[in-house]
């Protein structure tokens, strides 16, 4: 059983203001708890409490993102050495990339050739000068 309490509103003095007769009325057991008097249905989050919760559902994809980033896909260097030999051509004067391409592999393209042994010799572009020693893809050089 609730009990209500009855208080009478204060003349406002400052302003002059007439007072108003009308009592209002509060619950007793509202007056005490004033938490309970709040609907409970909703969870309401802070600020601080969205930036835990973001923190912490977001910390296991860090992980996974470091494990990757740092060591999980990490090469492994060995001490054999590469048996790959290459044949290699001196460039003469007058020579370019398509003339050699062409004495090379007459059968296939030459742009291919070309774009083959510039990957090989790591050439940026394709302008040769004289004296310059090309080494040649092995799969143009077995015959």
């Amino acid at each position: 059983m609730s009990t209500a309490v009855i208080t009478p509103i204060r003349p406002n003095v400052r302003s002059g203001a007439p007072a108003a007769l009308r009592p209002t009325v509060v619950d007793a057991a509202a007056a005490a708890h004033p938490s309970s008097a709040r609907p409970s249905g909703r969870i309401r989050l802070t600020r601080r409490g969205r930036v835990v919760f973001t923190t912490l559902a977001a910390a296991p994809l860090i992980a996974v993102a470091a494990w990757f980033g740092l060591g999980g896909g990490s090469a492994i260097a060995s001490s054999s050495s590469s048996s790959a030999t290459f044949d290699y051509v001196t460039v003469e004067y007058g020579d370019s990339l398509w003339t050699i391409a062409g004495s090379i592999a007459p059968e296939a393209d030459p742009r291919d050739v070309i774009a083959d042994v510039m990957s090989l010799n790591q050439l940026e572009t394709s302008t040769v000068v004289p004296g310059q020693r090309i080494a040649l893809p092995e799969r143009y050089t077995a015959s």
